[in-house]
């Protein structure tokens, strides 16, 4: 069962990691986060992650001729991938890849005016996949150095105006531009300290936080599958989560409710 990413066009509709050695990432996950993988309808070297029996993320095979890093990157449903792709230029962003048909739709992927790595989805969607609801990822955030910049591209991109029945609604709230479709938070952009940390935690990116139940185990698991951790723990009034990296270095976060009995 499907339905059309026209129905929820701005919104995120999927994550995908592409990487070098997509059987080494498969068993990275597997260990880490529970998850078992079954062929896509995507084609040869793609690959959907299942946790529980719901579809939760994909991992694709990195060829030579694609110059992107491993990395985890975010999905956003669109009505027209070729106005998108136009609307990406327009507003000095550049489009690394298609728009391009997979299967069951077209997808695009891009880097913002600051180089953080996003792709756009036109086609079927998962219907029951959403943003903080059951195993898919927790929350997406931006993390960049000039939130009203990357909000206003973002915005004028994927049309976050709230002008029209089931659109996204992006405001700002303190210090942060939060994304809501309906009265779900689906993404944040922050504009972390950057400057001054070094290497790719110093690179705008998009942030995929991913649900687990005990966060000191997942940190455990991560450091003996080859992977380890890239932040401190950080703690909230509702949660603690950790930035993480893979074996082949591509970084997302695990997060898990906060224990308000402690």
């Amino acid at each position: 069962m499907s339905t059309s990413s026209r129905e929820i066009a701005g919104a995120p509709c999927w994550v995908s990691l592409m990487a070098r050695d997509t059987a080494a990432s498969q068993r990275f996950y597997s260990d880490l986060l529970d998850w078992e993988f079954r062929p896509s309808r995507l084609g040869v070297g793609f690959s959907v992650a299942f946790h529980e029996g719901a579809p939760v993320a994909g991992i694709g095979a990195l060829t030579e001729d694609i110059d992107v890093p491993v990395a985890w990157t975010p999905y956003f449903a669109v009505d027209d991938a070729d106005v998108t792709a136009a609307r990406i230029v327009e507003r000095g962003a550049t489009m690394a890849v298609g728009p391009l048909a997979f299967g069951i739709g077209r997808a695009g992927l891009a880097a913002d005016p600051a180089g953080a790595v996003f792709g756009f989805w036109q086609g079927s969607v998962i219907p029951d996949w959403s943003v903080g609801r059951g195993s898919a990822p927790a929350w997406l955030e931006l993390r960049t150095r000039d939130v009203l910049a990357a909000s206003t591209f973002y915005g004028q991109v994927f049309d976050w105006a709230g002008d029209r029945p089931g659109a996204c609604v992006a405001s700002f709230e303190h210090d942060r531009v939060v994304l809501r479709h309906g009265s779900a938070t689906v993404a944040r952009v922050s504009g972390e300290a950057l400057e001054g940390a070094s290497d790719d935690a110093a690179r705008p990116r998009w942030q995929v936080h991913f649900p687990v139940p005990d966060l000191d185990e997942a940190i455990g698991i991560a450091n003996r599958t080859g992977g380890g951790t890239a932040s401190p723990v950080h703690v909230s009034r509702t949660s603690r989560w950790v930035d993480l990296v893979d074996a082949e270095g591509a970084r997302f976060a695990v997060v898990t409710p906060q224990d308000r009995s402690a």
